[in-house]
């Protein structure tokens, strides 16, 4: 007889405590870092706070992958007790959390490790198709075999307001920004084979390109599961959020449009008014 699972996720999923709590997900925070002072993701740091010390400080956080030690006790958790162990990181291509889960599961054993090829909510559908693959009674290596085949159908982007803290990061060039803001530029943000990079370049109030942003996306209703969409954000106003939502709505039916909001990880890469929506296609996002 197989081993009950246990689903678990880095912090980077961005899953509501909401949704963390109805399917038992386990969350492994990862560390945010001011200099030597050290945080960690959801647990004593949020985004307000991030954005707070940036407006007084200019300072942006350094985020950090869970160490070797971190992953081995945290899953030890789990498997002392007997159970098998589904773990969804952030793109390998992004972060090295992936690798540091690997050797850890080597390590400890019954524990699958999958790299979720995506960021935020888009490794966060993975989580949760996962966690209802558990409830149907999969074993913990089929689940991650299918959540493996399962990432090259998310379709995850989202719409940035400004490139302030993308440029202060390090990942866009000065002129770059001054020339996006000098032309009121939002630029998508397009999650491909375990990469960010820049999509389609909208020019106008960002309210207005959220709109046009999401009809796009959603153009093509024969080609998306309309099982659950995401409309993540960070830090956006709630009738932002709202005129998004509706947006959602009046391009198709989906059985679920779950709202969350972007964690540290995501929020101090892009920082506020950051809007994405996500889901899952029928065909290969390529």
């Amino acid at each position: 007889m197989a081993n009950k699972v246990i689903i678990a996720s880095d912090s980077t999923c961005d899953l509501s405590p909401e949704l963390v709590a109805k399917y038992n997900i386990q969350i492994l925070p990862l560390g945010v870092n001011f200099g030597d002072k050290k945080f960690t993701d959801g647990v004593d740091i949020d985004p307000e706070y991030i954005y707070k010390r940036y407006e007084e400080t200019k300072e942006l956080p350094k985020t950090s992958a869970a160490n070797l030690d971190e992953y081995i006790s945290f899953f030890k958790k789990y498997t002392d007790e007997g159970y098998d162990l589904v773990m969804f990181t952030i793109s390998s291509e992004m972060s090295s959390t992936y690798n540091n889960g690997r050797l850890a599961a080597e390590e400890v054993g019954n524990v699958y490790v999958v790299d979720s090829r995506n960021l935020s909510t888009g490794s966060g559908l993975l989580v949760l198709n996962a966690a209802e693959l558990a409830l149907d009674g999969y074993c913990a290596e089929d689940i991650a075999n299918m959540s493996r085949e399962k990432a090259a159908y998310v379709d995850a982007s989202f719409v940035i307001d400004s490139l302030e803290f993308l440029h202060k990061g390090g990942r866009c060039s000065g002129l770059a920004a001054f020339g996006a803001n000098l032309l009121s530029l939002k630029p998508c943000i397009n999650v491909k084979c375990g990469k960010m990079g820049v999509g389609k370049k909208y020019r106008g109030k960002y309210e207005v390109t959220l709109t046009q942003y999401i009809k796009e996306r959603l153009s093509n209703m024969d080609d998306i599961d309309t099982k659950r969409v995401f409309v993540t954000h960070a830090g956006c106003s709630d009738d932002i959020v709202k005129k998004c939502v509706d947006t959602v709505k009046a391009c198709g039916k989906f059985d679920e449009i779950l709202v969350t909001r972007a964690g540290c990880t995501v929020s101090s890469h892009c920082g506020r008014n950051t809007l994405g929506v996500l889901f899952i296609r029928k065909s290969e996002v390529i």
